[in-house]
């Protein structure tokens, strides 16, 4: 893990690099799924920065210096929050910026905020793994055109009431 980042939201004047961050992070999505058409590939800028003014998603970023690195965009309805586009700059992989993304989240999470879904491509076994190992459980599978996503979903507080309770 990488204990120099900034992480914080993502203003407007950034939305060029952060455009520019999702389609770097996301080609190797598209090969894994050979679909070069995902929505974070086709986004243009304009429906990006439509996107940072709505009220109900909070799109925060992960800083190295003056470059952003990473970003995860979260959605709100009621007392689910739905997290999607977690993006990692392709040279910066490896190093926990995504994991550093996920427990960033919490702090944006309105007080009635229940539980936390988030969504990847069925075969993105890399991104299933990290979700999973951040206590998220496969719900369901939804298929959107040529692509099926995997959604999984964390309980908020059960899984550290879980973790509490094998630390005993």
């Amino acid at each position: 893990m990488t204990d120099d980042l900034t992480i914080d939201l993502v203003p407007d004047e950034s939305a060029g690099e952060l455009l520019t961050l999702r389609r770097a992070a996301f080609v190797t999505e598209a090969q894994i799924h050979d679909d070069p058409n995902i929505p974070p590939l086709t986004q243009t800028l304009h429906e990006l920065r439509d996107d940072l003014k709505e009220e109900n998603v909070v799109t925060i970023g992960a800083w190295d210096g003056h470059r952003l690195v990473g970003s995860v965009r979260i959605e709100f309805e009621g007392t689910k929050a739905t997290l999607g586009r977690l993006a990692v700059a392709p040279d910066q992989q490896g190093r926990g910026i995504g994991t550093q993304l996920m427990f960033a989240v919490l702090p944006y999470l309105p007080e009635e905020t229940t539980e936390v879904w988030v969504f990847t491509g069925k075969d993105s076994a890399q991104n299933l793994a990290m979700y999973q190992q951040q206590g998220y459980e496969e719900q369901f599978d939804k298929t959107a055109g040529d692509l099926t996503y995997t959604y999984l979903r964390r309980i908020l507080g059960e899984v550290d009431a879980r973790n509490d309770a094998e630390a005993r």
